[in-house]
């Protein structure tokens, strides 16, 4: 990222964030419709949960549109499994009570387009499963590929003296991944390995080639931290990749060393290693990107990202001001779950100052905030220029221990129903 361009956009963004603040007085507590666009996407994150049963989907797509959502990213890869049929991944245990014949994917587009919603399939790209309960299915990718898991530096070493395929490779990486779940969401697959990188475009292609829907929505097009991918096939790519670059005698040397330090490569060249790891990152949603648009071109392909575009390639190597600048994605969902008002203009504005011609869906931490500040949140989003809007999630928002019990309502009702006219005269 160039440095004079990274600080121009930084003082753009303070500069709306401080007209933004300016504004949120009395201005802030009514919301007219008119403020947004007619195409506003007005979507919800809609975890797996929630596609469970066919009563479920009714549910979900009844009160979308009642409360004046347009937009649905709905989650049907959560954890290497499926939420549809025909795929190569196991069916989600949530669906084991239903018929073996029950699409979630296939009956949400089939509802949600007679209500006139939009349906994007959401797909978690490298995370893959929970540490805290490993997949029953044995024909789970952590199971049938364990190598192509990703490994933090801080076991590297440790995992490398065991073959994978051994019974205790995968228990090792779950048990350090539970100790660290205050940070480290769950076992992620690799974008550097070939084979991985192949078997999420299978599952990518195979979706879209499928099922009608008007959108590919992707999360955790991320590295866990820029601790990872320390495994013995991350490595390899990367030797493989820089080794003939290398003065001869740099090539023994390292060589040598390789033998008794798995980290020889990458600790000699790190700069290197580090822009080898975003590289296949964005090989990745490259490569996905063109899946999508080859057998669906009108589909939009959207992608969450942390808000920040420096932060997000120094600590998740995820390059995504890149991916906008050079049209991999067509929106992009900065997750801007601050709590303060302040603050989550700042990561919007951050966003839209990154993402450049680009369209920005506000990604809104609805689970953490009541509904007047997801409401001011909105308004904020739109006044920073974000043409759509996201919260999470909707599972969170109608469930039983939410503060409000009917918090889809009163933000419809304040962000997007249409405002009565004025009577003549008044002001």
């Amino acid at each position: 990222m160039n440095f004079d361009g990274g600080c121009a956009r930084a003082a753009a963004a303070l500069a709306i964030v401080i007209g933004v603040c300016a504004s949120l007085g009395s201005s802030s507590r009514t919301i007219a419709s008119s403020e947004a666009s007619s195409s506003e996407t007005r979507a919800l994150w809609v975890q797996r949960g929630s596609l469970a049963s066919p009563q479920s989907i009714a549910t979900l797509v009844k009160s979308a549109r009642e409360h004046g959502f347009n937009t649905l990213l709905v989650q049907v890869r959560g954890r290497g499994d499926a939420y549809y049929l025909g795929g190569v991944e196991p069916r989600a245990t949530e669906l084991f009570r239903q018929a073996d014949d029950f699409d979630p994917l296939a009956t949400v587009l089939d509802a949600g387009h007679s209500a006139g919603l939009r349906i994007h399939a959401w797909i978690n790209v490298n995370l893959i499963s929970s540490a805290a309960e490993l997949p029953s299915a044995r024909e789970h990718v952590i199971y049938r590929h364990p190598a192509w898991l990703m490994v933090p530096r801080d076991i590297g070493q440790q995992l490398a003296a065991m073959e994978p395929d051994s019974p205790g490779y995968v228990g090792t990486l779950a048990r350090w991944t539970r100790a660290q779940s205050a940070a480290i969401e769950g076992l992620y697959v690799s974008p550097i390995v070939p084979d991985a990188a192949d078997y999420t475009d299978s599952i990518v292609r195979a979706l879209v080639r499928r099922y009608p829907v008007d959108g590919i929505h992707f999360d955790y097009a991320r590295y866990p931290n820029d601790r990872f991918d320390y495994s013995r096939l991350a490595i390899r790519e990367f030797r493989a990749s820089v080794r003939n670059q290398l003065a001869e005698a740099t090539r023994r040397t390292l060589d040598a060393q390789e033998q008794a330090d798995l980290f020889a490569y990458p600790d000699s060249l790190p700069d290197r290693w580090r822009e080898f790891r975003i590289s296949r990152m964005t090989e990745l949603v490259t490569r996905l990107h063109a899946t999508v648009k080859r057998e669906r071109p009108d589909a939009l392909v959207s992608v969450a990202v942390v808000p920040n575009a420096r932060e997000a390639e120094l600590h998740r190597l995820q390059k995504w001001g890149a991916w906008a600048e050079t049209g991999l994605v067509d929106a992009v969902c900065p997750m801007a779950y601050a709590t303060e008002a302040t603050h989550f203009a700042e990561q919007i504005a951050d966003a839209r100052a990154a993402a450049g011609s680009r369209p920005i869906w506000a990604g809104i931490g609805s689970y953490r905030l009541s509904p007047k500040e997801t409401v001011d949140n909105i308004q904020t989003a739109r006044r920073l220029g974000a043409t759509g809007i996201v919260l999470f999630s909707y599972d969170s928002l109608i469930n039983s221990r939410q503060s409000a019990s009917d918090y889809l309502s009163v933000v419809g009702r304040a962000a997007f129903a249409p405002v009565a006219s004025s009577a003549a005269g008044s002001r």
